[in-house]
């Protein structure tokens, strides 16, 4: 698995504009619509299923929200970056800053997981957070997220 076949450059961006955990995710539904075709509200409506069986938020000022729809044939991910943290009920009670989202098949299984765990390695090594939170260009951003990614595949 390896972050360039789960992450289009068109679905990473900065966000000025989040300012609540319920934006934040209304924000990644219009963005997984303009890179992947997704309706962003089915795509809000999950991430808020998700949520509600516990808060995504890993710590560290990172968010991994994710859910399973319908009409997808592959995982798929996008990534914002914030201008500004937000509360995200946290592990840690940690703003966040950084939410990286996966959208899986209804039938995604191992798949999900995998891409799950190769998201959730990545953004716990603190030197790429560290480039990420230092950079506000959205080019920058995704190849920072994906270069040399695939020696590290799950």
């Amino acid at each position: 698995m390896d972050l360039n076949k789960l992450l289009k450059p068109e679905a990473v961006k900065v966000l000025t504009s989040a300012s609540s955990k319920k934006r934040l995710m209304q924000d990644l539904g219009d963005l997984a619509e303009q890179a992947y075709g997704l309706r962003s509200g089915d795509v809000l409506d999950a991430l808020i299923a998700r949520e509600a069986l516990g808060p995504t938020g890993v710590g560290h000022g990172v968010a991994l929200p994710h859910a399973r729809l319908d009409g997808l044939d592959t995982v798929v991910g996008a990534f914002v970056l914030l201008d500004k943290p937000i509360d995200f009920t946290a592990v840690d009670r940690q703003p966040v800053d950084i939410a990286f989202a996966l959208f899986a098949p209804e039938d995604a299984g191992v798949e999900h997981l995998k891409a799950l765990a190769l998201v959730s390695r990545t953004l716990r090594d603190q030197t790429i957070c560290a480039k990420l939170r230092a950079n506000q260009d959205a080019a920058t951003l995704h190849t920072i997220l994906t270069s040399g990614q695939s020696e590290q595949a799950a």
